[in-house]
């Protein structure tokens, strides 16, 4: 399993922080953003990830994390993880951005990471379990009319989701972590741009629930999506007590 973290995007709701440094880059109490998407991977055994991020933050991205050699392999003792990276030259969508991974991946399933989420949950079963279809990253919230919002069966299976109704009919919010098999790439070569002129994600995802393969995987602790500066400061506190607890003890 190779793993997609997508590093792109203008983030404009972080004005003026994301003016000159790519929101990915940002620092939650300790560490950049992004350590915390390559972290979770790591420990998850994945040990091969591209970052897909603009040409104009490239630089910093092999600045910060060059070839991978300040993160050791789980599953290659000794050995430093291996990050490569590409440049999505228009924030085209996130189905978009993982179509650049193709020849990477290339027979392997993957591991879709969006680079601005941070996730409590240990992924590891998940992706260990994972035989094929698709599978998404679901948690419970209390405002599931901000998010795109998924409906399951009783075996788990995601029957419909919907991109930020009016009237939820769950509150399962989809996050930004998917499981996908190789024929995602087929599929991406089916989805239409929207009317906002990009290829969505919730469009590839319904292509998997057209076939009943989208599963999903219930996430049971905290979840951050860094987009806006209440969340990025909410992250950084949560991190802040964490360390200090671990300290404790």
């Amino acid at each position: 399993m190779k793993a997609v973290i997508l590093a792109g995007g203008t983030g404009t709701r972080l004005y003026p922080l994301t003016l000159a440094v790519n929101k990915h880059l940002l620092p939650v109490f300790d560490k950049p953003v992004i350590y915390h998407a390559i972290e979770k991977l790591v420990n998850a055994g994945i040990s091969k990830i591209m970052i897909v991020t603009s040409p104009h933050h490239i630089d910093s991205f092999v600045k910060l994390l060059g070839s991978g050699q300040n993160f050791m392999s789980k599953t290659k003792k000794g050995k430093q993880i291996q990050i490569v990276y590409s440049i999505q030259n228009e924030p085209s969508g996130i189905a978009h951005g993982l179509y650049f991974a193709e020849d990477y991946i290339g027979t392997d399933n993957c591991v879709l990471f969006l680079g601005d989420n941070i996730f409590m949950d240990d992924i590891a079963p998940a992706i260990k379990n994972f035989k094929k279809g698709a599978t998404v990253f679901l948690k419970e919230v209390g405002d599931p009319q901000r998010f795109g919002v998924a409906t399951i069966d009783s075996k788990g299976t995601v029957t419909d989701i919907e991109e930020k109704p009016s009237k939820p009919k769950s509150n399962l919010a989809v996050t930004g972590l998917y499981i996908y098999d190789n024929t995602v790439f087929k599929k991406i070569r089916q989805v239409p741009k929207s009317k906002r002129g990009e290829y969505e994600i919730t469009d590839l995802n319904n292509l998997y629930i057209k076939e009943g393969t989208l599963h999903s995987h219930i996430l049971k602790k905290e979840w951050f999506d860094i987009g806006t500066i209440n969340s990025l400061h909410e992250a950084s506190l949560f991190m802040k007590h964490r360390a200090h607890n671990e300290r404790k003890t």
